[in-house]
C-alpha cells in the first residue's frame, strides 16, 4: 500500500507539471512501472495495471482515441471487420502508437491469424518493450501454434515485467513441463 500512495503522490504532481502525451510515451507510467515491480501486494498491483493499461489507451489524439474505442467495441462486439478498418486507421494516422498495433494484434490473434499477430505483437514491444499484454499475447499466439518454448520465454518476459500478472504464472508452470518432457 505504501507503493501505492507514493506513486499516487508522484502522479498528482506529473499530471501537474509534465505534458501528458498519452500512449507509451507518457512520463506518468515509469512510476507506476516501478511501482508494479515493487510491489507485494496483488490488490495494488490490479490498481497500477488499471493505470497502464489506462494511460496505453491514450494516444494523446481524441479523434484517433475515438477510432479506437469504436475499434475496441467492435472487436467486443464480434465485428471483425469494423474493428480491423478503425485499428488499420489508427495504425495509418499514428503508426508510433504501440496499443494501435497491440489491438490489432488481439483482433488477428482471434481471427487465427498467427503471423499476423505475431508481426503486430513485435512492433508493439518494439515501441513499448515493457508491455507485459504484448508478450502475453505471444505468449498464447505461440501455445496455439504448437511452439511451447517460444510460448514460455514470452510468458517469463511477461511476468518478468509484471510479477502479478494473472494466468503468467499459470502457463509458465504448464509451458515448464511440456519444455522438459519434450527435452526442448
Amino acid at each position: 500500500m505504501k507503493n501505492l500512495l507514493a506513486w499516487m503522490e508522484t502522479a498528482a504532481i506529473l499530471s501537474f507539471n509534465v505534458p501528458v502525451s498519452g500512449g507509451q510515451n507518457d512520463p506518468r507510467l515509469d512510476p507506476l512501472f516501478l511501482a508494479l515491480k515493487a510491489t507485494v501486494d496483488a490488490d495494488e498491483a490490479d490498481q497500477l495495471e488499471a493505470g497502464i493499461w489506462a494511460l496505453w489507451g491514450l494516444s494523446g489524439d481524441d479523434e484517433i482515441d475515438q477510432i479506437m474505442t469504436i475499434g475496441i467495441n467492435a472487436m467486443g462486439e464480434g465485428e471483425g471487420e469494423t474493428a480491423l478498418t478503425a485499428f488499420n486507421e489508427v495504425i495509418s494516422r499514428a503508426p508510433d502508437y504501440a496499443e494501435g498495433w497491440n489491438k490489432r494484434a488481439t483482433l488477428f490473434y482471434l481471427a487465427g491469424e498467427h503471423e499476423l499477430a505475431i508481426s503486430d505483437i513485435k512492433k508493439t514491444l518494439a515501441l513499448e518493450p515493457r508491455h507485459f499484454g504484448a508478450y502475453s499475447g505471444l505468449g498464447l499466439v505461440y501455445m496455439a501454434l504448437g511452439e511451447e518454448r517460444k510460448a514460455l520465454d514470452a510468458f517469463e518476459n511477461a511476468l518478468e515485467i509484471h510479477p502479478h500478472m494473472d494466468g503468467a504464472d499459470t502457463h509458465i508452470r504448464e509451458l515448464r513441463d511440456i519444455v522438459k518432457g519434450r527435452g526442448v
